[in-house]
């Protein structure tokens, strides 16, 4: 009366694949770029080290958070709503406004008339500093002075509306967990 022997191999495989499919589906999906990471900025991070010190340029305002914008040689439409959308932000930001600053920098052949209608401090950009900024984009400058996120010339006043928005928010989230500045 010898009973059949049961195999030992279908509950072993059975468990082996229980623990490795876990790991090759996240490697495909990770290898994918099918998973998009924790990240809450909508602006674009720039690399670490980049900061006024490394542009080689004195920092206009120490200790304070600060909105970076390069006037251009001739303020076209794109540029007036920069302005405009830099002006609104800094109104949005309600109580906070008097932590962060709005600096426009300036060129030599910088077009100086368009900041009639507001009233932004203006500072002098340095060959490195403009080299970084000369595609229009506003550039957020944390209190230590190190440029941390930027956000890209876009076309059209909606959309430059909404990047507006997205700056409001990334800058709210930095003010709110900054001990800084």
């Amino acid at each position: 009366m010898n009973s059949p022997k049961k195999s030992g191999t279908k509950p072993l495989i059975m468990l082996l694949l229980i623990f490795i499919l876990p790991v090759v589906a996240a490697k495909i999906v990770l290898s994918m770029n099918l998973y998009q990471g924790g990240a809450t900025n909508k602006g674009e991070l720039l690399s670490i080290g980049i900061s006024y010190a490394s542009l080689a340029m004195e920092n206009p305002k120490p200790k304070e958070w600060q909105l970076l914008y390069l006037l251009p040689e001739h303020c076209d439409q794109l540029c007036q709503d920069r302005l405009y959308i830099l002006q609104q932000s800094h109104i949005a930001l309600g109580r906070e406004q008097d932590r962060v600053h709005t600096l426009i920098l300036l060129n030599a052949n910088s077009d100086t008339s368009a900041l009639s209608g507001v009233s932004f401090d203006t500072v002098q950009a340095n060959s490195s500093m403009s080299n970084i900024l000369n595609q229009q984009q506003m550039v957020i400058v944390d209190p230590l002075g190190s440029l941390i996120i930027r956000y890209p010339s876009i076309a059209g006043r909606d959309n430059q509306v909404l990047q507006g928005k997205a700056l409001i928010a990334d800058l709210r989230k930095l003010l709110k967990l900054s001990r800084v500045g």
